[in-house]
């Protein structure tokens, strides 16, 4: 259904730093700057992009959307540890398994204030 996703940021170079720390953490390559600027992301079939807004506004964080990666638990712990370690800061509940749900969860925002969600469908 979707062919990319793209978010804003303020600053390639310190997403770049969070989000190769964090990708690294589930297996995924180190982020590459495209001519136009663009740090792009590709992983199992999927492209992650982040720019600086065209119309030269800040970037800033959609209130109420979450970009979520699937991934082991383990990946996902260590995705939480780095992104804390790199710039990130933890959001919600700890990383862990949700009662009452088949999943096991952990966010993150970015330094831009995206929110980010690893989950794992517990079973799979």
């Amino acid at each position: 259904m979707f062919s990319h996703v793209m978010l804003g940021s303020n600053d390639i170079e310190r997403s770049k730093k969070f989000y190769d720390a964090t990708f690294a953490a589930f297996g995924g390559p180190a982020g590459i700057i495209d001519p136009a600027g663009r740090l792009v992301y590709m992983h199992n079939g999927g492209i992650f992009l982040l720019t600086k807004p065209i119309n030269g506004a800040p970037a800033c964080g959609a209130n109420g959307g979450t970009i979520g990666f699937a991934m082991t638990p383990e990946q996902a712990d260590a995705w939480h540890d780095a992104g804390v370690a790199n710039g990130g800061t933890t959001c919600e509940d700890p990383p862990g398994p949700r009662e009452g749900s088949p999943y096991y969860l952990a966010y993150l925002r970015d330094p831009d204030g995206n929110k980010l969600c690893a989950l794992h469908v517990i079973g799979s």
